[in-house]
């Protein structure tokens, strides 16, 4: 999968958090949503910064530190969906997303930590 197909994906992800934290305070949830609006635009913020890291180490960091922010986000979105903030299908679709994103983050890392290996 490529960078952009990532940055992409993340960002459209990070709209669809932004507009779910909307959501949840017009609800006058506030908690949940900040948090979730945190971990939910780093990933795709973390993603962005990691094209202009400053060497390979750099770049695996800034992706390890996104992919922790969506295994963060995925917590939220479980918790909201079991405490009833959010529907069945809202919660199957963003972690759906969430975890296609951590999947290429984690096969990002693996290709890039493989390549150092071998150079």
């Amino acid at each position: 999968m490529s960078e952009s197909k990532m940055r992409d994906l993340s960002m459209d992800f990070s709209v669809q958090i932004i507009n779910l934290v909307k959501h949840l305070k017009a609800n006058h949830e506030t908690v949940i949503s900040n948090q979730i609006g945190r971990s939910g635009t780093s990933i795709g913020a973390n993603i962005y910064e990691a094209n202009y890291a400053q060497g390979k180490k750099d770049f695996i960091s800034k992706l390890e530190i996104a992919l922790k922010e969506a295994s963060e986000t995925g917590y939220w979105l479980e918790l909201l969906h079991r405490t009833g903030y959010i529907d069945d299908a809202l919660y199957q679709t963003l972690d759906k997303q969430c975890a296609s994103i951590r999947v290429m983050l984690v096969a990002s890392c693996k290709t890039v930590k493989k390549n150092m290996n071998e150079e």
